[in-house]
């Protein structure tokens, strides 16, 4: 009945947003409500829901949104995202320059999807009109690269805390992450991209073209050096603390200060105002053009962030309602081997319920006990299958999904053919991946 009422809620969403034309923030509120009253949670309860779901989504998010779209606008006015879009095409060429945006998201996707992905933004907005190629070609591979990091490969937090559930070696991981995430990112981002790019064409969205694109042409573009690094302090800050975790005690001064200046609204903030100074000031810009850049620019992500949060409520009613628990429940008398089991339990949870984190922590908990008692499984493994069966399928239910919907402007339909089709090309090819390692160790 509940995985029942789950399909229900979805079909309904997506008939009041493309047969009724309901804005897709009522959409989301309303189905929230409809699936509190089906599942039969207490009326407060389901307040109190959407409540906690729109606040933890946005708790984090909102931060990182606002200070990486300041940092964008920066990058857009100096015309740095215009220097090292001049850098890329040199080095690759128009028709490879794709293959660099999944190297480059590779890298700067080392500990959170959103982070990279705001930081990205500019680049890949300034790239698509430089080339005149649909965004969806060069975005897909970028959108690619940061997904795999984000399921696949420690030091990301999330594959990080399933590692601490299986007990698996974080080295050994790194090296199977990176075996499996290199040609699944290939398969799910440049290949891909590439054949979805001819059948849609996106330009980038007029409102965001305006924030991230537009600039003074008779200024002078800023060092690619100067550029880059200003992209890579938030990254390197981030990778700081994860070394500090490894290397130093916990509750020292120095983990503590490490760790707070790696924390990805802390590391963003510095970010920012550090692009201030060099994309700004050493540009040439006064106080009152860096202040204006920094107002002007948070208006066009209000609906978005608007959007997200009501994706966020959506997702915690679904966890609250006990669809996770109900599959989890089900899948322990399952007879798969470890390591299918679970890709497939985190596979249904994040189907279920939209959210990945809740799916990878489920499948590792009730895995992790299984396999200890089995012998000649790999904990690394297990931590890859996990990772890639919280990836599959990112639909409606999934705040991720309305992110990408937004910022590429494009309708429901079209962020199914090209980012949940790109997800599910991930997990599944992942776990193909993974299999015939598991086969041969």
């Amino acid at each position: 009945m509940l995985l029942f009422i789950v399909i229900a809620a979805i079909i309904v969403l997506l008939l009041l947003i493309t047969v009724a034309k309901l804005n897709p923030f009522i959409s989301l509120l309303i189905t929230s409500i409809l699936v509190g009253f089906a599942t039969g949670m207490n009326l407060p309860d389901i307040i109190t829901s959407m409540k906690t779901g729109l606040g933890n989504t946005l708790s984090l998010l909102a931060i990182v949104l606002a200070l990486g779209t300041m940092l964008g606008k920066m990058m857009a006015e100096s015309g740095g995202a215009e220097r090292i879009a001049h850098t890329l095409i040199g080095r690759f060429g128009k028709k490879k320059v794709h293959w660099a945006m999944m190297a480059v998201a590779f890298i700067v996707g080392i500990h959170f999807f959103q982070v990279g992905f705001v930081l990205l933004v500019p680049l890949l907005f300034t790239i698509a009109i430089e080339t005149g190629v649909s965004l969806v070609t060069i975005g897909i591979p970028l959108l690619a690269g940061l997904s795999v990091v984000h399921g696949l490969v420690p030091p990301h937090p999330a594959a990080m805390a399933a590692v601490g559930i299986y007990h698996a070696n974080v080295g050994k991981t790194i090296l199977f992450s990176l075996i499996v995430g290199i040609p699944t990112a290939i398969i799910a981002g440049p290949l891909y991209g590439k054949w979805i790019g001819k059948r849609i064409h996106k330009p980038v969205p007029e409102l965001l073209k305006k924030q991230f694109i537009e600039r003074n042409e008779k200024r002078k573009l800023p060092g690619f050096a100067n550029t880059l690094f200003t992209i890579l302090v938030p990254v390197i800050l981030m990778l700081m603390a994860t070394l500090a975790e490894i290397a130093l005690p916990e509750k020292s001064a120095l983990y503590e200060t490490f760790k707070f200046i790696g924390d990805p609204v802390t590391a963003l903030l510095i970010a920012t105002v550090y692009s201030f100074f060099s994309l700004g000031f050493y540009q040439g810009f006064d106080r009152e053009s860096i202040l204006k850049f920094s107002n002007d620019c948070l208006g066009p992500i209000a609906s978005i962030l608007l959007v997200i949060g009501a994706g966020g409520a959506f997702n915690n009613v679904l966890i609250d309602s006990g669809v996770g628990t109900y599959i989890a429940d089900i899948a322990k008398h399952s007879s798969f081997s470890p390591v299918l089991l679970s890709w497939t339990i985190a596979a249904v949870i994040r189907v279920a319920t939209g959210s990945a984190t809740v799916a990878m922590m489920t499948a590792a908990g009730i895995v992790a006990p299984i396999a200890s008692v089995m012998p000649g499984v790999s904990s690394e493994l297990l931590v890859l299958a996990t990772g890639a069966g919280s990836l599959i399928l990112s639909h409606v239910n999934d705040s991720g999904f309305w992110l990408i919907k937004e910022y590429f402007g494009m309708t429901v339909k079209e962020t199914f053919l090209t980012w949940t089709a790109m997800e599910t090309i991930i997990s599944v090819s992942a776990i193909c991946f993974i299999m015939i390692i598991n086969a041969f160790i």
